[in-house]
């Protein structure tokens, strides 16, 4: 008996490799095997961000939409780690869909999609009907996309128990300049109608807090600055911060709805690009304005140059139009002005001991590094080493929660800017309140020197009546007289308005009032009291002058009157014509005219100043010269009443005196004849 013969090696190794071609031959033959289901049975959850279990494809085709199209060769992507520009590193597709499988409970109800932001156009589908949908892809019609969006997905696909959505997503160069465009996973969620739109709202207050106290804050700024600049018309930097904030809350409107709904950017364009050509040039000088700042030709040409090409940049990224580098460019000079630029002067001008300079450092130098990170971020992400740490960057910046808020860093800056002007303008009106105050004390303190030296009731002279009211139109004033016995039963009287008003013009109405009485101890003709008025005034006036009028009445009714520039008089309701000559502190050396004339027993000479004159009503009127010779023989106090009612509008001084019996001295009680009124000027 033999034994069978072993077999060969060769032999041996052909039976294998038939076997290996019979496996790879099976392999091949059988499907692909589907993506894996996402399972949402369990709606335990307010929301499931759709991440992991996506497919996605570049190119366009309807069938992509529908829950029967075959998927299985298509790539998976993970929107939580996964980016574009590893499936596409060296193409940029302009529409790329993305495919999903869920597993839902069929009896599940209010089952609803909610998204944000996946691109300018886009749709969403469920089983292969529309549920939403933002612009238009093709033809590409961009939308605004920024807030929340949702819709319920039909019941009876629900109690299919199985979902297929689909997105068809439009992706602008602006998108691919991203570090992760197109779906995120944050970006579409599914989950319980309610329980949905009640975190919407919480993310609304979550994400929008810093934006609704930037926007309260500024609008309270805007109010606040309108007011001030309309007392203060030298302050012009709060009209062009009311400037800036007008500007920037044009798109509050648009703003709010954007957040539940999309609309054509188109509606967007108007009101953003206004803002966006005329913020970098308004804040910029708003700054200026508040530290003082001149603005030479060249500083406002680049201004403007800045503001364009910053509104071209904005209106190419709204739009989708640009990539990033191009946008970088165009935003390049509002980036120096407003990390370079403005920086440098305000430390400049801090260095000067400006501290409202320093206030809005702050703030600025904080912008500058936002600025520097977040476009140094946008030039990372196109180098595709570094592209997720650049998109790391980016998250950090926009969607950082803490707590139960998700600030944007960006939004600090600005908050700390609105800030500092209200802490600018609060001690600003603590030093106007300080100094107001001071004032306030200056000027009672003022008016009671001013009550001392212009007397309240004139002393009783024999052989004359006289009224005097003295009307300030504010706490003191400019105007002064003097009423005093001249010896021999006369009377002097001294009268005039100091140009100005306030605390200036009574501190010269007490010089000029101390001088009266100097003068009057030893001489009392008008003339010579003009001459040593205009003297004293001289050097100490600063450029400024005073009308005056000296009258002296003897016991006989001999007048002698010099003029200084003052309104003339009335001698029974008749105007007495004088000679013009210059105010007194105008010029050294000055010689006065004499008008001399009769006062007779009864006549009345009344003596206004041109507070009385000018007067005007809410129409613009003046109270005039007609009416003042009309109201010249009534009592002091009811003409300046008149004047006042009529509408008062600076110092209103009225004096009237009338000689009642003629008073002789024995020196000329024989010699005293009746004389006819007569106007006889004589210079003497």
């Amino acid at each position: 008996m033999s034994l069978p013969a072993a077999p060969s090696a060769f032999s041996g190794s052909k039976h294998g490799l038939a076997l290996a071609f019979i496996c790879l031959g099976l392999l091949l033959s059988a499907p692909h095997a589907t993506a894996q289901a996402v399972d949402a049975t369990e709606l335990g959850f307010p929301r499931l961000d759709l991440a992991a279990g996506w497919l996605v494809h570049a190119g366009d085709d309807p069938e992509y939409a529908q829950p029967g199209f075959d998927d299985s060769h298509w790539t998976p992507f993970n929107a939580a780690t996964d980016s574009l520009h590893t499936l596409f590193p060296h193409s940029m597709p302009a529409v790329v869909w993305y495919r999903i499988h869920v597993k839902v409970r069929p009896g599940e109800r209010y089952l609803d999609l909610r998204e944000r932001q996946i691109s300018r156009a886009f749709v969403v589908y469920t089983n292969g009907v529309p549920l939403i949908h933002a612009g238009s892809v093709t033809p590409f019609v961009p939308y605004y996309t920024f807030g929340w969006i949702g819709g319920k997905i039909p019941d009876n696909q629900v109690a299919t128990g199985s979902i297929v959505i689909a997105v068809r997503a439009r992706l602008t160069p602006v998108d691919w300049s991203d570090g992760q465009p197109g779906l995120m996973d944050w970006k579409l969620s599914l989950g319980n109608g309610l329980g949905l739109r009640e975190n919407t709202w919480l993310q609304l207050l979550g994400t929008g807090v810093l934006n609704w106290l930037n926007d309260c804050i500024l609008l309270c700024l805007v109010v606040g600055a309108l007011l001030l600049y309309f007392a203060q018309r030298s302050q012009v930097e709060y009209l062009w911060l009311a400037a800036v904030g007008v500007v920037d809350l044009l798109t509050l409107p648009l703003e709010f709805y954007g957040l539940l709904h999309t609309f054509p950017m188109s509606w967007w364009f108007v009101p953003g690009a206004v803002g966006d050509l005329l913020l970098p040039y308004l804040y910029a000088r708003m700054y200026l304005a508040f530290v003082r700042r001149p603005l030479g030709w060249r500083l406002h040409a680049y201004l403007v140059f800045a503001s364009v090409s910053y509104a071209v940049a904005r209106l190419l990224y709204d739009g989708g139009w640009a990539t990033a580098d191009g946008i970088t460019l165009l935003s390049a000079p509002a980036l120096v002005l407003s990390s370079v630029i403005l920086p440098v002067i305000m430390i400049a001008q801090a260095r000067r001991g400006n501290r409202e300079a320093g206030i809005l450092l702050v703030p600025l130098l904080l912008r500058g590094v936002y600025e520097y990170v977040y476009w140094g971020a946008i030039v990372l992400v196109q180098i595709p080493s570094l592209r997720s740490s650049a998109w790391s960057v980016f998250r950090a910046l926009f969607y950082t929660p803490i707590g139960p808020f998700s600030p944007q860093f960006n939004q600090i800056p600005e908050l700390l800017a609105w800030i500092s002007l209200a802490l600018i303008i609060l001690l600003r009106t603590g030093r106007t309140s300080r100094r107001e105050a001071l004032l306030e004390a200056e000027l009672a303190n003022a008016r009671a020197v001013q009550q001392v030296i212009l007397p309240e009731q004139v002393e009783t002279i024999p052989g004359f009546e006289i009224e005097s009211v003295y009307e300030p139109a504010q706490q003191v004033g400019g105007d002064f007289f003097q009423v005093m016995p001249a010896g021999e039963g006369g009377v002097l009287l001294v009268l005039g308005d100091v140009a100005g008003k306030g605390l200036p013009a009574a501190m010269m109405v007490s010089v000029l009032v101390g001088a009266i009485r100097t003068v009057a101890t030893y001489s009392h003709n008008p003339d010579e009291v003009l001459a040593q008025l205009n003297e004293r005034l001289i050097g100490r006036a600063q450029g400024g002058f005073s009308t005056a009028m000296a009258v002296h009445i003897a016991s006989d009714g001999a007048v002698a009157l010099a003029n200084a520039g003052h309104l003339p008089p009335y001698l029974d309701g008749r105007e007495i014509e004088l000679p013009g000559v210059l105010p007194l502190g105008v010029t050294g050396g000055a010689r006065y005219e004499t008008v001399r004339f009769r006062l007779k027993p009864g006549s009345r000479l009344t003596f206004y100043s041109d507070g009385v004159i000018e007067a005007r009503n809410q129409q613009g009127e003046l109270f005039g010269f007609e009416r003042g010779r009309a109201l010249s023989t009534q009592p002091a106090a009811a003409i300046a009443e008149a004047a006042k009612l009529f509408g008062q509008s600076d110092d209103i001084t009225v004096v009237t005196i009338r000689r009642t019996v003629a008073v002789l001295t024995p020196t000329r009680a024989n010699a005293a004849q009746p004389q006819p009124v007569e106007l006889q000027p004589s210079l003497t």
